[in-house]
């Protein structure tokens, strides 16, 4: 058996309908022949579409078999009774190039029910926004079923939904049932459940290049979604430079920023779980035990359970997000 390493996976690319090109310019990854990305997954365990080791003695193998033949040394003892041979994250960079459809996912119960799927609940990294940007998080007043189903009959479901401006390094935290779309000009790093499990509610009346409109699952949805009104939807945290911040806590994962100019030394030995590191700016070396691995914006890195400590040292400055499970 090879020994544990941090690993970094191929990406995966996704053309859609309303992507665009900042996976290439921005995160400097070359999705040709595809004519646009809307989204790449970084690291994932989803059925069709698991991830695979890009570099290192673990080269070509993919996520799941290393679960496998790993268990708890990759991803945790407690993980690894809980989830087995499934990775319990997904791990992407979305550029939205339009308005993605308005959408919301359902919660674990619903989605066992209907799925046998986990539910969805995700959180956004927002890493470039152009100017004016906004997306749709939740709805702007109290609204019942009865009165969601009236607007939306009237085709005014957008004037009872909340619309936020958005600028970079702005955070949302979107639990499953929560009714939410990212807006045209965004490019952003999403953490969420292993879930593909998607109700497109409404998609603005948009054909493909065939002149089909995209499925809706407005039935469906009904069951799914959080009709409560919420008065913050963006997700408050301390922008401190060479600290670490906690910016979500949830019982599906943590999410910290670190976001420093010095060598930051990390200790996880009180964590049974994996790390996902995810690069949203600069250039580093991750150092371990055993060795280093380089990182740069638009990387992502999953580090074993069994690494517990390390150490992030920059060229200048960088900014990293930090996921585990608690």
């Amino acid at each position: 058996m090879e020994k544990l390493y941090p690993l970094k996976f191929q990406t995966i690319f996704k053309d859609k309908i309303w992507g665009g090109n900042k996976i290439k310019t921005v995160l400097e990854k070359d999705f040709s022949p595809l004519p646009n990305c809307g989204e790449t997954w970084e690291i994932s365990g989803v059925s069709g579409n698991v991830s695979v080791v890009n570099d290192g003695d673990l080269k070509g193998k993919d996520l799941k078999s290393l679960i496998n033949e790993y268990k708890g040394k990759l991803v945790g003892e407690k993980v690894y009774r809980k989830f087995g041979d499934d990775f319990p994250l997904l791990i992407k960079f979305i550029d939205a190039n339009d308005d993605l459809s308005i959408q919301v996912h359902p919660d674990d119960e619903l989605g066992m029910k209907r799925h046998n799927s986990f539910g969805k609940t995700e959180m956004w990294y927002v890493i470039q926004a152009d100017p004016g940007s906004s997306l749709i998080s939740g709805f702007n007043q109290e609204v019942s079923r009865e009165k969601y189903i009236e607007y939306f009959e009237a085709g005014k479901l957008t004037d009872i939904l909340n619309r936020e401006e958005v600028n970079d390094e702005d955070v949302f935290f979107l639990p499953a049932g929560r009714v939410h779309t990212i807006g045209k000009g965004l490019l952003i790093a999403e953490i969420q459940q292993t879930s593909d499990i998607t109700y497109r509610i409404y998609d603005f009346d948009r054909v493909d290049d065939k002149g089909n409109k995209r499925e809706l699952h407005v039935e469906e949805a009904l069951d799914a979604i959080d009709y409560n009104y919420y008065d913050q939807y963006k997700t408050n945290y301390s922008r401190k430079l060479n600290e670490v911040v906690k910016m979500v806590g949830c019982q599906y994962f943590t999410t910290n920023k670190l976001h420093f100019d010095t060598n930051v030394a990390r200790d996880h030995s009180n964590l049974d779980c994996f790390k996902i590191l995810i690069c949203v700016e600069g250039v580093l070396s991750l150092e371990y035990d055993q060795g280093k691995i380089d990182m740069k914006k638009g990387d992502a890195v999953l580090v074993p359970a069994t690494i517990k400590k390390y150490s992030l040292n920059p060229s200048g400055e960088f900014k990293v997000l930090e996921s585990y499970i608690e």
